[in-house]
């Protein structure tokens, strides 16, 4: 049975700071050659399954936006409306932002390390202030309430921000019966993941988010998930 509504989550493809094991976080880096393979591998598979998306979402951060257009291009899909938005964006990562993740963790010792990097609400060090940066140097963010961007976030606070851009903008589409395509992070995508599965804390913690991978989630008329796929 065809199922009433589709949600298509996407973690952006490889970037260049994944490659290099730097924290990332809202540092717009753009995707590595390997992830741009992967967005297009992306959206071969959707094309081969049928699911060609009513409507798209994204962060504010190319990685995600070029792999969500990189897919859509595969799929000769290019003309559906797209919402972007910086409540996608991935998890802030502070101080860590563009450090490299082993020398961080020899400098903080594992145990901390793990607690910022797996735990539920454990933020890393903020930016300092006036730090180079900060996204108040960023103009994209020029017309956003500077209360509401984060110097550093933990997945707690991720979950904050995500969970009601889910509720306001991407749930009204699946109300009305669409396939919705979310290109985002692994964080921002594991804090909606959560809300999806309604996984406890902990569990949340634990989940990985493979690069360029779609996941599935198919809803019936009482927009409850009634079937998850991973497809290979």
């Amino acid at each position: 049975m065809k199922p009433f509504a589709t949600l298509i989550l996407l973690r952006h493809g490889q970037s260049v700071y994944n490659k290099q094991n730097l924290f990332t976080g809202w540092t717009d880096v753009d995707l590595s050659e390997q992830g741009k393979k992967e967005a297009q591998e992306a959206g071969k598979m959707l094309k081969r399954l049928a699911l060609f998306p009513d409507i798209a979402f994204t962060s504010w951060l190319k990685r995600a936006i070029h792999t969500q257009q990189i897919a859509l291009a595969a799929m000769v899909w290019e003309h559906i409306d797209v919402q972007r938005s910086w409540q996608l964006n991935e998890r802030h990562y502070g101080a860590w932002q563009q450090r490299d993740k082993d020398a961080v963790k020899a400098e903080v010792g594992e145990a901390h390390f793990l607690a910022v990097r797996r735990g539920w609400d454990t933020p890393p060090p903020p930016l300092p202030e006036n730090d180079r940066r900060s996204v108040a140097n960023d103009p994209k963010y020029a017309n956003i309430d500077p209360s509401l961007l984060p110097k550093s976030e933990s997945l707690k606070d991720t979950h904050a921000r995500v969970k009601p851009y889910f509720e306001s903008a991407i749930i009204p589409e699946l109300q009305k019966g669409r396939t919705v395509l979310v290109s985002a992070h692994g964080n921002s995508l594991r804090a909606l993941i959560k809300e999806l599965e309604q996984l406890s804390d902990d569990a949340v913690t634990t989940l990985e988010i493979p690069t360029g991978k779609p996941l599935l989630y198919h809803y019936n008329e009482s927009l409850e998930v009634v079937s998850k796929m991973a497809p290979d």
